[in-house]
């Protein structure tokens, strides 16, 4: 006995899509080691680093006229303010080379994610090679200001999967 079945078209679909934003966590000692070395290493990057925090957003962009020395300054100075509220922080590496979602997508997320924890800043780092990808860093941290919002996070968000954003 055969059965069909008929969807009607005219009914909402409440199927959300969902992905894994967080999945590749690296410890801040390696992240700043991975920016030493490319900043030092002579290749030439595009770069830009942002900061969203609670009340502003910075973004630096590594210019052609800016020397790697400056771009570099202009990133520490920043980490180091951000350290001052936020002492606790979660790093993330994202690659094509793994078909990680965008840096931008991720970015987002993490904002949206983040926006319960008081005072906390979503960091987006990206060093993006001229001539090919092989040396491209592109990284996410999170700073948080207590260590339970920074383990509340970790257990509720890395490796899982996270519902889109309500779209309105």
């Amino acid at each position: 006995m055969e059965r069909s079945v008929t969807i009607p078209i005219d009914r909402p679909v409440f199927w959300r899509p969902m992905a894994v934003f967080f999945r590749n966590s690296i410890t801040e000692a390696t992240a700043f080691e991975m920016i030493e070395e490319r900043l030092s290493s002579g290749n030439d990057f595009d770069g830009y680093f942002n900061v969203y925090g609670t009340d502003d957003e910075l973004t630096v962009s590594w210019t052609p006229a800016m020397s790697s020395a400056e771009f570099k300054e202009q990133v520490t100075d920043a980490l180091r303010s951000i350290w001052q509220t936020a002492h606790f922080w979660l790093v993330y590496q994202r690659s094509d080379s793994r078909n990680d979602l965008g840096i931008n997508e991720i970015r987002n997320a993490a904002i949206r994610l983040s926006g319960s924890y008081l005072e906390t800043a979503v960091v987006t780092l990206c060093l993006l090679g001229r001539i090919d990808n092989k040396n491209d860093l592109e990284l996410i941290f999170l700073c948080f200001r207590e260590e339970t919002e920074r383990r509340n996070f970790r257990v509720r968000y890395e490796g899982k999967f996270v519902p889109d954003a309500p779209q309105g």
